[in-house]
């Protein structure tokens, strides 16, 4: 009886450091989505004096800021603890989150969202890494599934938020309600949220690690095994498959961001309410969380590469059924595909590197690849506002995500068969 007890102790345990862990990655996707929900007010503000062109730039400030968090992310990690990185980072993108809702002018907002961006980049590797931690291996992939759709979900809240908090209340609410995270969250997970015992055993603090091991059921992970890091994926037999992922990451990155910023105003400039264009984002994110769900099933029944071109198949399929201008209901549905495609893609294209690369390169690996494709979320917001600019219309801007969507694909189709057998785990 004792046994049972204590095992269900630690699926508790488990569970709750689990959850702890998703719901920072919902308020990091409730930050990063929200800037597109306000976009079509942000763009009437007066004295801002804001074009398609420099609101695109504001969007892709935080995707900067994500690239600098995310490459910080681990060295920094490593120095003081995944949990520490958890906190620092749900307390820094929260508080300058909410500060945008203060700025005067387009200057503090563009320099709030970069500053914000440094922790919204930082908080998701060190959340799904924690969150492995202390789950059984078998259950690692489930995990990372569950964190990916974290930020989707946070977007679907800005949705549902900005319908009834925009029209009544302007843009400016909607930054402020990023400081739940600290008032709520950040206090339950000072408290709850443990540290890493492979952090603390590589820090030599082995009781505190063993203390842990024994409250959640933990086998004591191996030591890494050593290789060239980086250097590595572009020697035989790896520099094809680091190519692939990099670039199709690249291109999913592009389409999935350009539409989070853009959605919402590419409505409205096609006729649509502020509420309804609102709705529209929130049918795109809530596909998304369907993506990865369906990719988890996909990547294990087909495999994650061939599965991943099927959903850019289907991305640019709904995209390109915009261009004819639809009624409600079938763009609602092309939607679902492109929130589908393009953020399951990105899920399984996580899955893939798991199987082409030793553990050793792992990391490295999808390192490299979700850096390259910071730079499709940085071009994203620039481009839509750009073709808008030049008036372009509406159907540009789906015309080129449906491109994007489909590049990645192609390029997939071209990724060579796992080197040995590296299975996912």
């Amino acid at each position: 009886m004792d046994t049972s007890v204590t095992t269900a102790s630690r699926r508790q345990g488990a569970v709750l450091v689990t959850a702890l862990c998703w719901v920072v990655v919902v308020f990091d996707g409730y930050d990063l989505i929200v800037y597109g929900s306000v976009l079509p007010v942000l763009l009437t503000e007066p004295g801002w004096g804001l074009t398609p062109g420099s609101a695109g730039l504001l969007g892709s400030l935080a995707f900067v800021g994500m690239l600098v968090g995310a490459l910080l992310a681990g060295r920094l990690s490593d120095r003081f603890g995944r949990r520490f990185m958890i906190l620092w980072c749900t307390a820094w993108f929260s508080v300058f989150t909410a500060l945008c809702g203060l700025a005067s002018g387009p200057a503090w907002f563009g320099a709030f969202r970069l500053l914000a961006g440094v922790g919204l980049g930082g908080l998701v590797p060190s959340a799904s890494a924690l969150g492995a931690e202390f789950v059984a291996a078998r259950h690692r992939s489930l995990v990372a599934t569950l964190m990916m759709s974290g930020v989707p979900i946070g977007g679907s809240l800005a949705s549902v938020i900005g319908i009834g908090v925009l029209p009544a209340h302007g843009w400016r609410p909607m930054f402020a309600i990023a400081l739940l995270a600290v008032a709520l969250v950040l206090p339950l997970c000072a408290w709850q949220l443990p540290e890493s015992p492979a952090w603390l055993r590589s820090r030599g603090r082995t009781e505190r690690a063993a203390r842990l091991e024994r409250r959640y059921g933990l086998a004591p992970e191996p030591e890494p095994e050593t290789a060239d890091g980086v250097g590595a994926l572009f020697r035989s037999p790896y520099p094809r498959a680091t190519a692939v992922f990099a670039l199709a990451t690249l291109a999913t990155l592009f389409a999935w961001y350009g539409l989070g910023t853009w959605l919402p105003q590419l409505m409205r400039t096609a006729g649509f309410d502020l509420g309804p264009a609102l709705a529209f984002l929130l049918i795109l994110n809530l596909g998304a969380v369907a993506g990865s769900m369906l990719s988890a099933w996909g990547g294990v029944r087909f495999g994650p590469v061939r599965t991943a071109v099927v959903a850019c198949a289907a991305a640019a399929a709904g995209l390109l059924a915009l261009l004819g201008q639809p009624g409600t209901a079938v763009s609602y549905a092309a939607l679902v595909l492109a929130g589908v495609g393009t953020h399951g893609t990105q899920c399984l294209i996580i899955a893939a590197v798991a199987s082409h690369y030793p553990a050793a390169l792992r990391g490295s690996a999808l390192g490299v690849a979700l850096g390259v494709g910071r730079i499709g979320a940085v071009a994203a917001p620039q481009v839509g506002g750009l073709l808008l600019g030049a008036g372009l219309g509406v159907s540009a801007n789906f015309l080129v995500f449906a491109v994007a969507a489909g590049l990645a694909g192609a390029v997939l189709l071209l990724c060579p068969r796992p080197v040995g057998p590296t299975p996912v785990t």
